[in-house]
């Protein structure tokens, strides 16, 4: 059976993205929703959250282009936090990997999102990062090693049939070490090549392409424009897919199986190679 996770990421941004993650789920097909821990809007976040137990709520680790968590906090004299993640993806892949001082600082950032999300007392559905980060081997390692104090069991792999060839060794590196730490996964991700663009006519073209086995096609919605909104972002386009009556009746026709991350610990077993579960074999 073709499986399909429908997440939205930013939950917690603003109020208009949570206003329009709320009315997807009640409304729309949305599934599933990844939470700032340091979004403005996280704790009205939250509160819809608790109205929602059928939405699996994840953990969206910000570690570059946010506000730290952790630099509201109290820290020892010998560690400085900075003010602002970095914008730079490629130079802070670089900084976390060569600088010891800079793992220090990552991995106290991604506990206090982790200790913040427990303290919601909201079940732990899933955990991703922000601009797909967790690939980084480095940040990869670390969530995996915090996250299994708080009951990390569900992770996405930024896996898209269509991305960029120079990620497959990644991601083969990331599904390897996600089995030895037994956490399950989706097979593929849908719109890597399409953030900020997953529009009613994007999505049903996916929808008619889409592999065997467990996919996740994620989005930004958002009912209204924003401060600190993705300048070329369709947010308000992806929020009507995401409704969109022509998108539920293609998932029904198609016999594909709406789900959130945590119907994946059911009885399954880690997920793996995608051409081997293709085939059958666990």
């Amino acid at each position: 059976m073709r499986r399909l996770i429908l997440t939205a990421d930013d939950f917690g941004l603003a109020l208009p993205v949570n206003e329009a993650i709320e009315q997807a789920h009640h409304r729309g097909v949305l599934t599933c929703a990844s939470l700032m821990a340091a979004g403005p809007a996280a704790d009205d976040a939250v509160a819809r959250a608790r109205r929602m137990p059928g939405l699996g709520v994840g953990l969206h680790v910000v570690v570059v282009r946010g506000v730290p968590l952790s630099a509201a906090g109290p820290a020892p004299a010998r560690r400085t936090r900075p003010s602002r993640l970095p914008d730079n993806l490629v130079a802070a892949g670089v900084r976390y990997f060569f600088s010891p001082r800079a793992r220090t600082q990552l991995e106290d950032e991604i506990r206090a999102q982790f200790e913040w999300f427990a303290a919601t007392g909201l079940e732990l559905d899933h955990v991703n990062a922000h601009c797909h980060m967790h690939v980084h081997p480095t940040v990869l390692n670390l969530i995996l090693k915090v996250g299994r104090e708080f009951g990390l069991r569900a992770m996405r792999v930024p896996d898209d049939p269509a991305g960029p060839r120079w990620l497959r060794p990644w991601i083969r590196h990331m599904r390897r070490k996600l089995r030895q730490g037994g956490v399950r996964t989706n097979d593929f991700l849908l719109g890597l090549r399409h953030s900020g663009a997953m529009d009613t006519a994007t999505v049903l073209r996916m929808l008619r392409e889409l592999p065997d086995g467990v996919s996740e096609m994620y989005f930004h919605p958002a009912i209204d424009s924003f401060s600190g909104a993705e300048p070329n972002y369709r947010y308000r386009e992806e929020f009507e897919a995401l409704l969109s009556a022509r998108v539920r009746e293609a998932i029904e026709a198609a016999g594909l199986r709406r789900i959130r991350y945590r119907d994946l610990l059911d009885g399954d077993s880690p997920a793996g190679d995608p051409q081997v579960t293709r085939m059958g074999i666990s």
